[in-house]
């Protein structure tokens, strides 16, 4: 069971999901009435919309059946409240929502919940504050090695470990290392984990996503010799790598 409801929430998650949110840049809130639960990620409203839950990555289906039962025990023909970060809509043409539910009296924020409770992974959120808000409660479901991350696969990868994270290729995953050099090549900024380019663990930004990943304070040119964390999914061009398309997919491990 994954919500708050079910008693596996910590009970600071509880409290402080407010607080948490208040470091998010929403667009305007939008209320609507679930009316079903498709999967343990997605929503069916009222209207006919589907609803993606924004920012986390995606569930395995083994493990969605608890997940899906809880979530429709406590959403089904209630009124959600729904903000928006960034894109509107995902490839499916279905709404990427962050979703708030009335609770005594406070708004709890159900991505933090489930995170909190260790049934998902941060992933893309598109606003860096938000993620760090969202990255805290990951940190402690994982030290407490709650729900997925009581699973061995879900560890996260060390970057000198090539041959595990392409076990990873085409799947969500979360990476640590050192960065050992960034180089720029054309339209690309290349982060490098190795001094084996083509080998080794790397991650790619665009350049024209270079100045904000600086505002973010995660200049890549300031990245070499550090030791960061990263996330997003895995893919392979000679050796595994990520393309970072947003300033919190790169996760400084230690402040400057």
């Amino acid at each position: 069971m994954i919500l708050a409801a079910a008693g596996l929430v910590p009970a600071a998650a509880q409290t402080r999901g407010a607080a948490g949110a208040a470091k998010c840049r929403f667009a305007a809130p939008e209320t609507a009435t679930v009316r079903a639960v498709a999967d343990a990620r997605t929503l069916v409203l009222e209207d006919g919309r589907e609803v993606r839950l924004a920012g986390l990555d995606n569930m395995p289906h083994g493990a969605q059946g608890a997940a899906v039962r809880d979530l429709a025990a406590r959403l089904a023909g209630r009124t959600v409240v729904l903000r928006r970060l960034g894109e509107g809509r995902d490839r499916y043409g279905r709404l990427l929502a962050h979703v708030f539910l009335e609770e005594n009296g406070r708004q709890d924020w159900l991505q933090e919940e489930i995170v909190a409770a260790g049934h998902g992974r941060v992933a893309r959120i598109g606003d860096p504050a938000c993620a760090a808000a969202l990255y805290h409660r990951e940190l402690a479901a994982r030290a407490a090695k709650l729900g997925l991350w009581a699973d061995p696969y879900y560890l996260i990868a060390q970057a000198e470990d090539v041959s595990g994270i392409l076990e990873r290729r085409g799947r969500f995953a979360i990476v640590e290392g050192k960065v050992v050099s960034v180089r720029e090549s054309g339209g690309t900024i290349y982060v490098n984990f190795g001094r084996r380019w083509s080998e080794d663990f790397t991650v790619t930004i665009a350049k024209r996503h270079e100045r904000a990943f600086a505002a973010a304070g995660t200049a890549p040119n300031g990245l070499s010799g550090r030791r960061v964390r990263v996330r997003g999914w895995v893919e392979e061009r000679g050796g595994p790598w990520i393309d970072a398309t947003r300033p919190e997919q790169i996760e400084p491990m230690e402040r400057r």
